[in-house]
């Protein structure tokens, strides 16, 4: 099972622009991905590697996951892409984002090359994880066995635009609903087949982008949406979004602490009362109630929280 990792805020960031990675260092994200992918022009692939190796080694970026994302497996460009980044910085790599999962043999497929550059290399076999992005209905079809293909994968990634594109949808606006459907959400099965797929083999799962990078309410709705249904986290293409990730996919501090109250509130009645009945004030409590609040407090504590009220056990 995945480490649980915070990934509120995860910025893309242009593998081919000095300027983007030098001033991604220090922006308060969660994680980021150097991309070779979709922003990097195909005559500037070759260049990019060599920047991204290079941003890597320089180091400097805290503790926010340090990711790359390749091209997909059909280009061919991304076993160049695998090779040159994880045998030039491999030590200072975290994940690699493999877009266009179509099917589980895309990731057995990276998982072998991982695993033969790591030996090569001395690395330790296995640590560099895997972000699978489902991008089309073919990848959404096949999700489970992509989410459990190997101990590697971390996450699995929902790629809107793409998505969009591959089922004729008649919408320009990446995150909006499409033209014509106005009742319910028009992507909810997608995001909740890609979630489903996730929980059941313990890894997180995250959000695309949302395009409109200067209308924040807007973004915030859209992240607002996914955070509801359990979604860990979201892309963020400009500074402008990533405040608002932090604060969508994070427990506000209340329902953080209440959480944390509830953890302790049954653990004390279970283990030192020895009792069945769990009462915190007012509220009884139950298994299933300690099961939803470890999610809440492994959000918060993932982020980084800080509790603000203790326990104090109730007096026999």
């Amino acid at each position: 099972m995945a480490e649980l990792r915070s990934r509120r805020s995860v910025l893309a960031v242009p593998g081919s622009n000095p300027r983007f990675v030098e001033k991604a260092r220090g922006l308060d994200v969660d994680a980021f991905f150097l991309d070779l992918e979709d922003a990097v022009a195909p005559l500037a692939k070759a260049d990019a590697r060599e920047t991204v190796v290079e941003a890597l080694n320089e180091g400097g970026w805290g503790g926010k996951i340090r990711s790359v994302r390749v091209n997909d497996i059909a280009s061919e460009w991304c076993y160049r892409d695998v090779i040159t980044v994880v045998e030039g910085a491999g030590d200072q790599l975290d994940t690699l984002v493999l877009p266009k999962v179509t099917a589980a043999r895309d990731v057995h497929w990276l998982d072998t090359l991982l695993t033969q550059i790591e030996r090569a290399r001395g690395l330790p076999v296995g640590r560099i994880g895997i972000e699978a992005q489902i991008e089309d209905a073919r990848g959404l079809v096949d999700v489970d066995a992509i989410a459990g293909a190997s101990p590697r994968v971390e996450t699995l990634v929902y790629g809107p635009a793409d998505f969009m594109a591959s089922l004729n949808m008649r919408s320009l606006v990446v995150g909006e609903q499409p033209p014509g459907y106005d009742v319910g959400d028009a992507y909810h099965y997608i995001l909740m087949r890609i979630l489903m797929a996730a929980r059941a083999h313990g890894v997180q799962a995250v959000d695309g982008p949302y395009l409109q990078i200067k209308d924040v309410d807007a973004f915030r709705r859209s992240a607002g949406r996914t955070a509801a249904l359990g979604f860990d986290g979201k892309w963020v293409l400009h500074p402008l979004q990533v405040e608002a990730a932090n604060e969508v996919y994070a427990p506000g501090q209340e329902d953080y602490d209440h959480a944390e109250l509830i953890l302790d509130a049954y653990e004390h009645a279970t283990t030192v009362d020895r009792r069945g009945a769990v009462m915190l004030g007012d509220e009884m409590l139950d298994e299933a109630s300690r099961k939803m609040a470890l999610v809440v407090a492994g959000k918060g504590r993932a982020a980084g929280m800080v509790r603000t009220k203790g326990f104090t056990p109730p007096e026999n």
